[in-house]
Order: C-alpha cells, then sequence, then structure tokens
C-alpha cells in the first residue's frame, strides 16, 4: 500500500531516534555491568531491547507504505560518564521521543493515516513508560543521595 511521503519521512526520523537509543542505552547498560550494577545494567538493557522492537515496528510499517527505511541515519548520542548523568541523557532521549511520537501522530490523524496512529500510540506508551521509569530513580537519587542509591543496584 503506497503510503503518504510525510508519514513515511515521520516514521524515518522516528526511526533514527530508536536507533539512537538503543545505541546509547547499550553502552549505558555495558558501563553498569561494568561498574558491578547489576539492577541497572538489567533494566537499561530490557529498555533498549523495547527500542530495538520499536525499530523493528517502525521499519515494518515503512516497508508496508512501500517506502525505504533508513538505518544509517543516528542522531547524537550522549554517553553519561556515571549513572545520575546516564539517567540524566536518557531522561532528555525519552522526553525528545515522546514529543515526537506525539508529533506523528497528530500527523497520522491529520492525513487519516489510523494503522500508523495506532503504531505510534503504543509505542508512545512504552516511552511513557520509560521515562516514568527514570524519572522515579532522579528523584530516588534526590532524596536518598547517590552514593546510597548506587548501593541498592548491586547483585
Amino acid at each position: 500500500m503506497k503510503g503518504n511521503e510525510r508519514i513515511i519521512e515521520k516514521l524515518n526520523d522516528l526511526l533514527s531516534d530508536e536507533l539512537t537509543a538503543i545505541n546509547q542505552y547499550m553502552v549505558h547498560s555495558e558501563m553498569c555491568d561494568n561498574w558491578q550494577y547489576e539492577h541497572l545494567h538489567k533494566v537499561i538493557e530490557k529498555r533498549a531491547i523495547d527500542e530495538m522492537k520499536h525499530a523493528e515496528k517502525l521499519i515494518r510499517r515503512i516497508l508496508f507504505l512501500e517506502g525505504r527505511p533508513i538505518v544509517s541515519n543516528l542522531k547524537k548520542i550522549h554517553i553519561g560518564a556515571e549513572v545520575e548523568a546516564q539517567h540524566k541523557s536518557d531522561w532528555s532521549a525519552e522526553h525528545d521521543a515522546i514529543l515526537s511520537y506525539n508529533d506523528g501522530i497528530k500527523l497520522a490523524v491529520e492525513i487519516g493515516d489510523n494503522g500508523t496512529r495506532e503504531l505510534l500510540e503504543s509505542i508512545l506508551r512504552d516511552e511513557e513508560d520509560h521515562i516514568d521509569w527514570i524519572e522515579a530513580q532522579l528523584e530516588q537519587i534526590k532524596q536518598m543521595g547517590v552514593q546510597n542509591y548506587l548501593v541498592e543496584q548491586i547483585g
């Protein structure tokens, strides 16, 4: 089915966001593993896998709309040197993704592409869950201090 060029362009932009997030989250996950913060390693690794699934869904939709998925465009990756900075970088990535998914939903509604709208709404819910978890981590750091927070992330 031939899709609207504007929506294919938006889907490719969202794909770029997802591919960038995968890279950022994998590096953060492996850094946490290296520091023996096992809990953070597993949670951030799972988030990276969630983003991979989002990328797969976006690629599938682009192909369905007879577009060409562009997987070579990555945006700037922000690697945190320590855990709190990682959470802040990841918060920014999720925040930007939420804004972009909302824009995509608005565009899909405007052009009457309900299949794309439904897909973007389902991914948006995941992104909102991600940012909610990150915000909880930042609040825990604020309330208990980073040292106490990090003790909780071991094993």
